[in-house]
Parts: structure tokens; sequence; C-alpha cells
């Protein structure tokens, strides 16, 4: 979700190209009609890529993170309108052989429904989520755009090319897109990873024995500081996120460069 979340907002971050000197009918002026939408494709093409090059790992981390004991040795509008998938998704990927508490996805929202507090019982963990993505997107973005900008600016011959759309303007070439990216992304995570951590616990709720001791944000934190301190608590299973989390924005950051020069919008 925040690879998608995040391609999409740079998408829509991304300001329209300057108006040109002529405009012929399959010229630069043609290309400039409906740039939005354009640059919205763009952002969720490289979004779903990103996603989908990582999709195995995210069920592993949430083992991770709610310290599952089978697993104890190892290592804004669309979020809200989403979470409830999120949140089903987590309780089905916490389950493990033999101890299914939902046979399925139906069930699973049915419980919750029944069990958990009806409608607002799919949205525990949701503040968490929402103080998490301003650090994330705002540290990836701004490490992104400045490693970007030294590149060019410093050694525009060894890092960049021309843009295959617009020749005067300078791009990364895609293998120092994908180390950029994957820096941004590690750096980013690296700072909101305790939001994700609450996030997830929180998700689980009645999955967790404490689950009366963490109902709010600042309990959660506090109890998983309390419990497991920082490196095994607000921190456990960040090694393995690296390894989910780098390749998804360096795959993210690298598509959506490359969507930009598909769909003209450089």
């Amino acid at each position: 979700m925040a690879a998608a979340a995040a391609a999409a907002a740079l998408a829509a971050a991304d300001p329209p190209p300057a108006m040109p000197q002529a405009a012929g009918a399959g010229g630069p002026a043609a290309r400039r009609d409906f740039y939005w939408l354009r640059s919205f494709l763009a952002g969720g093409i490289a979004g779903c890529c990103a996603k989908t090059t990582v999709a195995p790992l995210d069920r592993v981390k949430v083992l991770l993170q709610a310290h599952n004991h089978h697993y104890k040795h190892l290592g804004m509008t669309a979020v809200i309108c989403t979470y409830p998938l999120d949140m089903v998704r987590v309780r089905l990927a916490f389950q493990v052989k033999g101890e299914h508490t939902y046979t399925g996805i139906i069930h699973a929202f049915k419980t919750i429904y029944a069990k958990e507090g009806g409608f607002l019982g799919f949205y525990r963990g949701l503040m968490p989520t929402i103080l998490g993505m301003a650090p994330y997107a705002g540290v990836s973005f701004f490490t992104f755009g400045t490693l970007k900008s030294v590149g060019l600016s410093h050694a525009p011959t060894l890092l960049g090319r021309p843009s295959s759309d617009n020749p005067n303007v300078l791009v990364l070439k895609t293998h120092i897109n994908l180390l950029c990216g994957g820096v941004a992304g590690a750096i980013a995570q690296t700072i909101s990873y305790p939001f994700d951590v609450t996030r997830r616990r929180m998700q689980l709720g009645t999955a967790l024995p404490e689950f009366e001791k963490c109902l709010t944000m600042w309990e959660t934190m506090k109890y998983v500081y309390g419990h497991h301190g920082i490196r095994r608590g607000l921190y456990r299973g960040l090694s393995l996120n690296y390894i989910r989390c780098v390749p998804s924005q360096a795959v993210a950051f690298t598509t959506y460069e490359l969507m930009k020069q598909f769909f003209h919008l450089n």
C-alpha cells in the first residue's frame, strides 16, 4: 500500500511541462492533453509493479511485527477507503496452519464486524497509519529528489542520459534510478517503521493475547516498548523490511521515471 500510495502521490506532485514555443497537431501541445491522467497512470503502474515485486514478503513482515511465536526466530482518502481490506489481509496473513480463526475473506469480515465493534472494528490502527504516512512519503520523495538533483548536477554524463520523450531533459540512468530509489526507501522506512509496527499490532486485535492492553496507538507503543524494547520491539523485523522496501521503492521510482517518458510527461 505504501509503495502504491507513494508512487501515486509522486505522480500528482510533478508539475506539468512548460508551455511550448510552437504547437503542432501532434507536437508538445497535444501531449499536454490529459496530463494528469497520464501522470496518474504512470504512478499507478509504478506502484503496482513495486507491490507485486515484494508481495510474498508482506506476510512474513506481519508475523515478525506481531511476535508470532511460530516465527520468533526470524531476523489519506485512498487509505481510509481501502483500510478494511488491509485489516482483513493482515488477519489472514497472521494465521498459521492449525490455528485458523477465519475460513476466508467473507468470514473474516463478518467476524470482525460482529465481535469487534461493528464498522469501527475495521479501522483499528488507522491513526498510526496516517501519522506514519507523512514522514515516510516526505522523506522518501525528498531523498530521491535530492539524490537525483545532486547526481545530475555533479555528474550528468556519468549518471544521466537524455529523456526519450524530451532530449533537452536529463534523467537518471536506470540502474542509478534503482539505487537512488532503494536508498530513499531505506531511509524513509527507518524513520517511519515504529508506526508500521504499531499499526500491524493494532490491526491484529483479538488475534493477540495482549489485545486489551493495545486499544490505542499510545498504549500499543508503550506496551511494545515496555515488553520488547526498541530493537526487538518497535524495530522488530526492520532488517527483513529492508529486503522488502528497498526493492519496492527502487522499482516504484524507476518505473515511474520510465512511465513519465512513455506518457511524454517530461
